[in-house]
């Protein structure tokens, strides 16, 4: 599948096909990637979070999300957007193959990024592994769909043992069918937000191996504390057959004797970031989502000047960029999400670790960046500019034209 236009057609073709189906009652869901709905006891402690919405029956952000016109958004897509928006055939991305999982790192952590939002993180003694995507394409179909810019880095089968995976959220590029499915006879918790389970029980996980939480409850893994955060986002398998917002969206926070990571799962600019970073902060590492932005869908992504600003809301040292540079799901370049990073990053002084997928950061070493892919054109924030909603407090110190901030002057502002 090569090209823009070719790609965003396909998402339209996808939705029709969904509603097609839908409507004439026909399921994917019955032993297919879709998953399930939640209902019984499941369903019950949903409805008791303070994140539902009872007049909707549907998981609400603290935030309302703010929407483009239809038309408009309708426009974007199916104009093409950038014309880089995935690699270029004829330059196959270079990959590693992992450090050797034989032991733990002197250090006592390391992340692994394996691309988009996937990634294994050792820290203190326990292993663990976020939103795993080994699949073609984040989609139901593995014939259409977003597909990968290269293969996994390293084979799901080469995997340590695990002691825990985490889901984020139920979209598909984060929480993927065939993989679930090869992990389901593996002996670990699976911790998820609420309604998720539904998904991974229909599929096989042991119910005594899934672990639902809600915004700031938390699980111990060994030593360490895995919690929950408040993420500002969506979530849904079949928008089209009716359960968009049927599950609940989080990010995590891991919390052992001697380290402490971050990540912040699909979301958007929100208050939260702050309380997090007050009750489970300092972080050594952030993982934070910078791409898949657009000003059409402000309140569901960061974007990369506001995922640098929320790193430093959690209390983070050192930010490693996620969800970019594996699959086409936006307007912009592929590059663009994390030569934005760089240049916001160097402007407020945040320590960046940018990985080749496959590569790893060890905790006590340097940060550094990769530079694994090539030199596209690509947007400024002034020409694309990703800002969330009904946070203009919190950005205020990117947007003051005296601040040392992301509009580039080198003068910080004098209290």
């Amino acid at each position: 599948m090569h090209g823009h236009k070719t790609e965003l057609s396909h998402r339209f073709v996808m939705a029709l096909l969904l509603a097609v189906l839908g409507l004439s009652g026909c399921s994917l869901s019955s032993g297919g990637a879709i998953g399930a709905r939640a209902t019984g006891a499941r369903l019950a402690r949903m409805k008791a979070s303070p994140q539902w919405n009872p007049e909707q029956s549907t998981f609400k952000n603290t935030l309302r999300r703010m929407r483009s016109p239809r038309s408009e958004r309708n426009r974007a897509i199916f104009s093409g957007g950038s014309k880089h928006r995935r690699p270029a055939p004829e330059s196959p991305i270079e990959t590693q193959s992992g450090p050797d999982f034989s032991s733990f790192p002197d250090s006592g952590l390391r992340i692994t990024w394996m691309g988009h939002s996937t990634f294994l993180v050792e820290l203190d003694g326990t292993r663990t592994l976020v939103d795993p995507i080994w699949s073609e394409r984040a989609s139901p179909f593995q014939w259409l769909g977003p597909q990968r810019f290269y293969p996994p880095p390293i084979p799901l089968h080469t995997l340590p043992t695990l002691d825990a995976i985490l889901i984020s959220h139920d979209h598909y590029d984060h929480l993927d069918y065939h993989t679930v499915l090869a992990l389901a006879e593996a002996k670990v918790k699976w911790i998820v937000p609420l309604g998720v389970g539904a998904h991974l029980e229909h599929w096989g996980i042991a119910p005594d191996m899934i672990y639902e939480l809600d915004w700031w409850q938390h699980l111990d893994v060994g030593d360490v504390t895995i919690t929950a955060t408040p993420s500002r986002h969506f979530s849904g398998r079949a928008i089209t057959l009716g359960d968009q917002d049927a599950t609940l969206w989080a990010g995590w926070a891991w919390q052992g004797p001697r380290h402490s990571v971050f990540y912040s799962g699909d979301t958007a600019l929100h208050p939260e970031f702050q309380t997090i970073g007050e009750r489970l902060g300092p972080f050594d590492v952030t993982l934070m989502e910078v791409g898949a932005y657009s000003r059409f869908w402000r309140d569901v992504h960061l974007g990369p000047e506001q995922a640098v600003l929320a790193h430093q809301l959690v209390q983070g040292d050192v930010m490693i960029p996620v969800h970019w540079g594996l699959f086409n799901m936006s307007l912009h370049g592929w590059t663009e999400p994390v030569e934005r990073v760089l240049l916001a990053a160097q402007r407020v002084g945040v320590e960046v670790a940018i990985l080749r997928p496959g590569a790893s950061f060890v905790g006590g070493n340097p940060a550094i960046v990769d530079r694994w892919w090539p030199n596209v054109p690509w947007k400024s924030p002034a020409q694309s500019p990703a800002w969330s909603s009904q946070v203009e407090a919190l950005q205020a110190p990117l947007r003051r034209p005296q601040s040392r901030g992301l509009n580039g002057s080198p003068q910080p502002n004098k209290p």
